[in-house]
């Protein structure tokens, strides 16, 4: 059976950030990761995407969001073209307008911290 997958949307490579925690717990709980930034490079030994579009599957498991509102209302169109069964918007990631927004395109938002979802405690992580 093949491991669910992730996009972690402003995956950090700063340990103490919550993109690189969620990065951590999703490998520890078996995900396969795809780290997302547009400045590229790689975070804790993944290959970074530039874009969700770069990333080399098909149909995604799950998108993590973890970047400022502003900038998600400006990903929305990205996120709704790269099909997800789970669209979590972690806290301070969200606002009324983008929720609206990613509804609008079909998107049913999920309003949680994905690091907890998976079974792990943000706060433990160091």
């Amino acid at each position: 059976m093949s491991k669910p997958t992730v996009a972690i949307l402003g995956a950090s490579a700063e340990r103490s950030k919550y993109g690189n925690k969620s990065v951590r717990a999703h490998l520890r709980h078996g995900y396969d990761v795809y780290p997302v930034n547009p400045k590229g490079g790689e975070i804790e030994g993944l290959k970074v995407y530039t874009s969700l579009q770069e990333i080399p599957v098909e149909k995604l498991d799950r998108i993590s969001v973890y970047v400022p509102p502003q900038m998600g209302l400006k990903m929305v169109g990205s996120i709704a073209s790269k099909p997800a069964k789970q669209v979590f918007f972690n806290p301070g990631s969200e606002s009324g307008e983008l929720l609206e927004a990613a509804r609008q395109r079909g998107i049913t938002p999920i309003q949680a911290c994905s690091i907890v979802d998976v079974g792990e405690a943000p706060a433990t992580m160091d």
